[in-house]
């Protein structure tokens, strides 16, 4: 796996959030050959408490990826796959009847998990999507007027095909603000394809390498190094500006919430973090932008016709914004 090991000098001590990150690094890269960016993304997501929507063909790690993140976190791991027949009691739990207590006790669905994967996600109907948005947003859900929360460390990792669209429901703007982010997979490089034949092709599934649960007190330790990372008025005012943009633009139709603002400011300041600094700058918010803003972004039916991609968009919209000096 390509590490990112971020822009400090080596001669220099790694400060919670960097130490973080590339254990992290380190324990994926034991059981997915892959982009280094990508994990880089989940720290940022694990750092800031976001959740992941993941988009690609099939076939390229992402079931891998999360459950090897689950077991990275020493945590509980469910999979939900979408279909149409997926009903929100599936997923959220029921209550049935206890003979024995002779009352109706609660059966806790997949969602009670560290890391739920959520496969497929557009397949599932609109009800059963909208049973997430509680879950996501509130780390919580509600059944019978009960309420039951969520593990501490809750998270949704999502996946859908963005090039399948028979018996799909595409998610409304409400769910994918929930998203922190949507990470874009694509077919590997030929050498780091090539590794993973190498290393994955001849070896059987059972006896595929895990990683090793990290030290719970190394997230809550970077977590309270985050705090410290100082965020200027300047860079506010900066994600605000591009947020305003994003709502003027000629092919979008749906410009950025407050949520995703807040979001991207977040994510840019965990970025930071992971790189060394204890400021955030132009450059944090411009690299992590696409991944936070895209998805949140309704284009025009013109631009949608015309097939622009929602990442370009973003691009252009970085370019044209002034940035803080």
């Amino acid at each position: 796996m390509t590490i990112n090991e971020g822009s400090t000098p080596q001669s220099m001590p790694a400060t919670p959030i960097q130490s973080f990150e590339r254990a992290l690094q380190s324990e994926l890269g034991k059981a997915v050959v892959g982009d280094g960016r990508h994990v880089e993304a989940l720290a940022i997501a694990l750092l800031v408490r976001g959740h992941v929507l993941m988009q690609g063909v099939p076939g390229l790690g992402k079931t891998l990826l999360a459950r090897s993140l689950a077991t990275a976190l020493g945590g509980a791991f469910k999979r939900i796959q979408g279909t149409a027949d997926l009903m929100p009691g599936d997923v959220i739990g029921v209550h049935v009847y206890d003979a024995a207590q002779a009352r109706f006790v609660f059966r806790r669905g997949p969602l009670f998990a560290d890391v739920v994967l959520v496969d497929e996600i557009n397949r599932a109907g609109p009800k059963t999507q909208s049973a997430l948005l509680e879950a996501m947003e509130e780390r919580q859900v509600s059944s019978e007027g009960e309420v039951f929360r969520l593990a501490p460390e809750f998270m949704v990792i999502a996946t859908q095909n963005p090039h399948e669209f028979e018996g799909t429901y595409p998610l409304p703007e409400s769910q994918l603000d929930r998203f922190l982010m949507r990470i874009d997979l694509t077919y590997p490089a030929p050498e780091l394809e090539a590794m993973v034949l190498r290393e994955h092709g001849l070896r059987a599934a059972a006896a595929a390498v895990q990683p090793a649960p990290l030290d719970p007190e190394a997230l809550r330790a970077a977590r309270a190094a985050l705090e410290q990372v100082h965020v200027s008025p300047a860079m506010i005012a900066y994600v605000l500006a591009l947020a305003t943009a994003t709502r003027s633009h000629p092919q979008v139709a749906v410009g950025l919430s407050t949520r995703g603002a807040m979001w991207l400011l977040r994510a840019a300041r965990a970025h930071a973090g992971i790189h060394g600094a204890d400021h955030v700058t132009p450059d944090d918010v411009k690299a992590i932008a696409s991944r936070v803003i895209a998805h949140r972004l309704s284009l025009t039916p013109e631009a949608a016709l015309d097939g622009v991609p929602d990442t370009a968009v973003v691009e252009e919209l970085l370019a044209s914004t002034p940035v803080p000096r």
